[in-house]
């Protein structure tokens, strides 16, 4: 009072539970007295505007805006009646008690699983880090369980959850009714911060110019980086207050930072209320300078209707800035005021779209179709293409309809999408292709379409995304699972990205040093409280502690939480950390209601080619067990299993531009290679993949059989678009960067090109081709004895030492009736890929006809190229009723040799010493093979034969006994007798050792990579286990003799674990598989709960790896 200072406080808002935000007590900053004293007419300032007005900006942005959600629980009795307060506390300050009055979701609030949103409006309290929730214990039902609180605030670019999980009652839990929460750190979301606009509406001076309707603003930046789409009046009182007749009406918003420049707006509005038309007079967009300095004002022009019954019948509108107003205090404390036109704004352009239905039956629509169109300077929004300009009755079935659309330039265009409402009869819409042109500079784009937008054809789409037809950027927009992005990530085309700079959903999926892909399982227990409803995570930890980024365990569309008694897999990717030696697994639950037993943990890594399985039965629960939440688990207690390494290849497949080239069907691939083929495996569609004209690129983990030599691709001709138009295939090594290439370039069809939904392609590397190409003739000697003749359809698979012939189906004989007794038929098979020397032959037929079963006596295959005919000696039945019942048989070459087993043989060994540390010493190795172990062979190093330098390779013979398949190597580092061993220690780095068996050619690898020191005595060694093994045709052939399995299956004990199903069988072996075998015997009722039945199938040796179990119905 000495002072005589005065302070003014301006407020001009509600404070109301029914107005502007419902708060009910507001935080206020002081103002100089020039904003609230009247002006003088003198100081030339008297007009109607307020000066009160130009501080809404600022003041909201030195207030922080909370948006504050609150989870009532599904217990019981959980909604209460009593009245609640809040309390946000930060580090500077807090918001002291608040009532919760105005829920934006519900007017009686508060109530049993219900969801609760309120604004709370306060100046700075720094960072957010307790919340205290309470009530007044007032009314008939108290009583409250809290789930959870959420308090998300725009401006900081922070969504925070602090959970609860228990009750604020008197009779309930402790007897507490107000609890502070803090937050999970798990939990907390961050965004792109907000910022304050200030948005004027001018409504113009004309007739019928106001609106009742409700109008929303996005606005765009550079590079197309835009805004939410925001609506400016939060209730219907607000909607009929606002937009009258030359009116202004001005809006303080929270919006995403756009940028330094702001190119365009887009005002529109819902169309809805008495008098929805709306006159605009222009707009102005009112923010902050970047240092708070000052201000600038954007002024957009309009001056036209958005109307659905004036001017051109659009209720939306694109404008481009025309000037720009900026404010700005100096230094001195001067206001300098700038005015300033836009230099080269975006221009107004109108664009044709012109939209072709198909000429199939039932293309037309009646829905309501809309559109959004993108190109690289921004997008139109979704727009009603509701007035065609050259039909009236638009989308029937072979029609084009064209639509004009205005919108600010959008650059380069590059996708659309396509959707209708579904409404009325006649729904269901195929479009057959879209051409845009920007009427401005004639520029044209086409979008090649072909599909239904239907929710009863093809994958019941109603949305659909189609991008130009010279388009070969990014389609990550396509991604909608959290495999989509991990499968982005590994690709090529991030190894060159910086991963500061990446933003939006594939930063969480981004990190340092290279990226492999991993395959998590995850059992919960059987326990009542077992499952969860929280996030779950891992960490993986490699050799000297390397540690993984966290790897989000999510699932796909947005499913959250671990069931009870489940097996959830997951498809992961993260840094490579070596061989892991640890992994931690939690989840981002906090509260009591959180926890989650884990009954087994499994983890995949295909570039390894291990598999470990950790049986945990841990509670991960603040409440249960030791209460955390997440545990490390030593890998040293896991189960190991070898799954063979798997190489990471990008595969690129180019869909051919014909008349409907894309395909629904499921695509299938075998790959076949130098060193083995790998199983058919399924090639994922996901949404867009495989569409007419377009490349797709994915990532594919591929055993290590290369050089490959071909491959074969297979489509099983289901869905509404069964065929196929396939140009050809790219596989890129994603370690070595090898490239090979597989031609094709027709269709895979029962109806168009060769009429087959099976092809083989070449393998191309360096533009030479890997195999050559030849014709096959197979001769089929039907047995002379009575009912060897059959009507089945028969089928035939050749196995040579490049692969497999793939199924061949004998149908085109010289003789009239096939397969009759004592009758020979010929099929002639052109155009293939050579097998080279034949090894085994699979028969089989599909039992159908009036006289299935045969007696086959032998089958010839001549390969025509080489002259060369390779007899295969059956003389047994394919029957169900005959012999041992079964239709499916292989047989081996009768050309090849069996040889009597190996008792001596020759080994080539070869060492390779690393760069780490060579030796003078003496080294020794003993090979530890399948059937026996070798004697000790030991390399003597000399000043006259010098082994063992940094970087060289060594190659030394060894004569031995037989060993069988080499499964590991000892390797020791001896000191010669005569050599002083000084006190540091000496070590030689062996990197990789080859072993050569030379009677049959087989190889096998070592990857050692270790220092070995140097020892005087033999008892110190290490022991390396084989890494990779190479077994030659010659060795393959040997071990192809007829050899009879006996199938044991026994079915478990469960409730209901019998079936009636038909059961088939699969073995898998270093020898290939015997195909599908069904296990059926005459006259017993097989697979009863708790019983044992016993099968025999006989085959070629396998050397048996897995077995594959399935029962199918009917």
């Amino acid at each position: 009072m000495n002072n005589e200072i005065t302070y003014y406080f301006p407020c001009q808002r509600w404070l109301a539970v029914e107005e502007d935000d419902g708060q009910l007590s507001r935080e206020l900053l002081p103002v100089d007295e020039s904003y609230v004293l009247p002006q003088s007419e003198e100081g030339g300032q008297g007009n109607d505007n307020n000066p009160l007005d130009n501080l809404a900006l600022e003041q909201k942005d030195k207030s922080t805006t909370f948006s504050v959600t609150i989870k009532t629980g599904v217990k019981k009795n959980a909604g209460t009646d009593a009245n609640v307060f809040i309390t946000l506390f930060g580090t500077q300050d807090d918001t002291g008690m608040t009532l919760l009055k105005s829920s934006k979701t519900n007017s009686n609030k508060f109530e049993r699983d219900s969801i609760e949103i309120f604004t709370v409006e306060t100046l700075d309290l720094g960072d957010l880090w307790k919340v205290r929730l309470g009530h007044d214990n007032t009314g008939k039902a108290p009583g409250w369980f809290v789930d959870w609180v959420e308090v998300d605030a725009p401006s900081l670019g922070k969504c925070m959850t602090f959970p609860c999980g228990r009750w604020l009652a008197k009779n309930e839990d402790d007897g507490s009714i107000v609890r502070d929460l803090f937050h999970a750190e798990l939990q907390t979301r961050l965004y792109t911060p907000f910022v304050p606009y200030e948005i004027t509406l001018y409504t113009s001076d004309v007739f019928a110019a106001g609106t009742d309707a409700n109008i929303f603003i996005i606005i765009y930046g550079c590079d197309a980086v835009c805004t939410q789409q925001k609506y400016l009046c939060t209730n219907k009182r607000e909607q009929k207050q606002f937009f009258e007749r030359k009116s202004a009406s001005r809006f303080i918003v929270e919006l995403e930072d756009v940028g330094e420049i702001i190119e365009k707006i887009r005002i529109g509005h819902n169309n809805t209320g008495m008098n929805p038309g709306w006159h605009c007079s222009h707009v102005d967009i009112r923010r902050l300078l970047p240092d708070k300095d000052g201000a600038e004002t954007l002024t957009f022009p309009c001056d036209r209707w958005l109307a659905t019954s004036e001017d051109d019948k659009k209720t939306i509108r694109e404008l481009v800035p025309y000037d720009i107003f900026t404010e700005k205090y100096m230094k001195d404390g001067s206001l300098r005021q700038v005015y300033k036109e836009v230099e080269e704004p975006l221009d107004i352009v109108l664009y044709s779209v012109q939209i072709f239905t198909g000429n199939i039956p039932g293309a037309g629509t009646d829905a309501k179709v809309y559109i959004t169109i993108y190109g690289d300077l921004g997008d139109t929004g979704e727009r009603y293409l509701g007035k065609s300009e050259n039909r009236t009755n638009k989308f029937e079935r072979g029609t084009a309809d064209t639509f004009i659309i205005e919108a600010a330039d959008l650059g380069v265009i590059y996708k659309i999408k396509l959707r209708h409402d579904n409404s009325k009869w006649c729904a269901d819409w195929y479009v057959e292709k879209v051409e845009i042109w920007n009427d401005t500079n004639e520029d044209e784009f086409l979008f090649l379409c072909g599909r239904w937008l239907s929710l009863k054809k093809e994958d019941g789409r109603l949305e659909r995304l189609f991008y130009e037809k010279e388009y070969t950027g990014d389609r990550s927009s396509n991604c909608s699972s959290p495999a989509d992005f991990w499968e982005i990530a590994l690709s090529s085309k991030m190894a060159d990205v910086d991963i500061n700079t990446v933003t939006g959903p594939m930063a969480d999926y981004v990190q340092e040093g290279p990226i492999i892909p991993y395959y998590v399982s995850v059992t919960t227990g059987k326990h009542k409280d077992a499952a969860t409803d929280s996030r779950a995570f891992i960490f993986l930890i490699g050799e000297e502690d390397e540690r993984s980024n966290r790897i989000w365990l999510d699932y796909p569309r947005g499913k959250r939480g671990f069931s009870r008694g489940s097996v959830e897999e997951f498809y992961v990717a993260g840094l490579d950390v070596g061989v892991i030696k640890k992994i931690e697994l939690g989840h981002d639950g906090a509260s009591p209601e959180s926890c989650w037993l884990v009954e087994e943990l499994c983890l995949a890594v295909p570039t390894q080619g291990t598999k470990y399985t950790l049986n945990c039965n841990y509670w991960l629960a603040k409440d249960r067990g030791d209460g955390i939440t997440s545990r490390v688990f030593d890998l040293l207690d896991a189960m190991v299993v070898n799954i063979g390494v798997k190489v990471l290849y990008e595969m690129t497949v180019w869909t051919g531009d014909v008349v409907g080239g894309g395909t629904d069907s499921n695509i299938f691939m075998t790959l076949y290679g130098i060193n083995g083929s790998t199983e058919e495996m399924q090639l994922d569609k996901k949404k867009a993949r495989f569409e007419r004209e377009q490349n797709d690129t994915f990532i594919m983990e591929i055993l290590d059989i290369a050089p490959f030599t071909k491959m074969r691709i297979r489509i099983d001709g289901l869905g509404s678009r069964p065929e196929w138009f396939l140009e050809r295939i790219l596989l890129k090594n994603m370690n070595t960067g090898d490239l090979t290439m597989f031609y094709y370039g027709d269709w895979l069809s029962q109806r168009k090109g060769k009429k087959t939904l099976v092809c083989e392609m070449c393998a191309v590397i360096d533009e030479e081709e890997m195999m050559e190409w030849t014709s096959y003739t197979v001769a089929v000697k039907t047995s002379d004895i009575l009912g060897a003749g059959t009507d089945a359809n028969v089928f035939i698979i050749i196995f040579g030492e490049n692969g497999d012939s793939g199924t061949l189906a004998l149908k085109q004989s010289a003789n009239w009736n096939k397969f009759e007794r004592n009758n020979t038929d010929t099929f002639n098979f052109p155009d293939m890929l050579s097998l080279g020397h034949l090894c085994k032959l699979r028969v089989w037929h599909d039992n159908k006809g009036i006289f299935p079963g045969w007696h086959l006596s032998y089958v010839d295959v001549k390969d025509n190229s080489r002259d060369e005919t390779f007899r295969f000696q059956c003389d047994c039945w394919l029957s169900k009723s005959e012999g041992d019942g079964q239709t499916v048989r292989d047989f081996a070459c009768a050309n090849n040799k069996i040889n009597d087993e190996l008792e001596e043989t020759t080994y080539e060994i070869v060492i390779e010493t690393g760069n780490g540390g060579e030796t003078r010493e003496n080294v020794w190795l003993i090979l530890e093979g399948r059937k026996n172990r070798s004697k000790e062979f030991l390399v003597e190093n000399s000043s006259r034969q010098r082994a063992f330098r940094k970087g060289t390779t060594d190659t030394f013979e060894f004569d031995s006994i037989y060993l069988g398949d080499i499964a590991s190597l000892c390797v020791g580092h001896l000191a010669r007798e005569d050599r002083f061993i000084p006190k540091r220690e000496l070590a030689w780095h062996v990197k990789t050792i080859t072993i050569t068996e030379m009677e049959y050619g087989n190889v096998y690898f070592f990857n050692c990579d270790c220092l070995i020191p140097l020892k005087r005595k033999r008892k110190y060694f290490k022991v390396f286990e084989v890494t990779k093994t190479t077994e030659s045709f010659a060795s393959k052939i040997q071990s192809l003799v007829p050899v009879k399995y006996e199938v044991i299956v026994t079915t478990g004990y469960e409730p209901g674990a019998g079936t009636d199903a038909n059961v088939f069988v699969t073995i898998f072996g270093a020898n290939g598989d015997t195909g599908k075998r069904e296990l059926k015997q005459k006259m017993r009722n097989l697979f009863e709960r708790g019983s044992t039945d016993r099968f025999f199938l006989e085959t070629l040796e396998l050397v048996v790896t897995r077995l594959g179990l399935a029962a199918e119905c009917g």
